[in-house]
């Protein structure tokens, strides 16, 4: 296919959603018109028209987060183009790794476990991977594997004195930190959530009678 096969709507724009090509994650969405994807295709960087300021601008241009476009396509009605990208820092204006960070739940319905910790899980490796500067991950990375230790170590005592006080609100939050330094360490040392799942499934799974 080629740019005379997009569908621009009755503004020239295209909407245009942009992918990590190493872990297939959505990053942002976003709009093109045609100058757009021609400097996309002819530079290798995402470009895009911005609607509210009414001109062509790159990804990155201010911040310095550009995105390294390996793979342009369209969908099969040919009114919605994806951009494959290698990200070089968060695509996100928050400083997260992707605008798609906020879940939407049910009313009154408590956050999944498993969600909560692969979108944290995520954000942890996003940032082992970018080391953006004022990150407490990154900072932590840099400081070394002891330092992380240490952390496991006091993070893990303040669950004891919470728990031994009997304090709920108190073991909630500590227990919380615990787990988030826990997702940390495994991340540093190439292991991840499924991981763990899958050892406490050996261990745990029904015996055969």
């Amino acid at each position: 296919m080629t740019l005379e096969d997009v569908k621009f709507d009755e503004r020239g724009l295209v909407p245009v959603v942009m992918q990590d090509a190493r872990t297939g994650e959505v990053l942002t969405l976003a709009w093109a018109n045609r100058e757009a994807l021609e400097k996309t295709l002819t530079t290798g960087y995402a470009h895009f028209y911005s609607r509210s300021r009414q001109r062509l601008w790159k990804k990155g241009e201010e911040s310095g987060n550009v995105q390294e476009v390996v793979e342009v396509t369209l969908d099969c009605d040919g009114d919605a183009v994806l951009y494959r990208v290698i990200p070089h820092g968060p695509a996100c204006h928050t400083g997260e790794h992707t605008c798609f960070h906020n879940p939407v739940e049910k009313k009154d319905t408590p956050p999944d476990l498993g969600g909560v910790t692969a979108r944290v899980f995520s954000t942890i490796e996003a940032r082992l991977r970018d080391l953006p500067k004022g990150s407490y991950v990154a900072k932590l990375h840099r400081a070394g594997l002891d330092r992380i230790l240490k952390k496991i170590a006091e993070e893990a005592g303040e669950v004891i004195l919470a728990a031994k006080n009997q304090d709920k609100d108190e073991l909630r939050w500590e227990a919380a930190d615990l787990y988030f330094h826990l997702l940390f360490t495994l991340a540093e040392l190439g292991l991840s959530p499924e991981d763990l799942a899958a050892e406490l499934d050996r261990r745990h799974r029904p015996k055969p009678d």
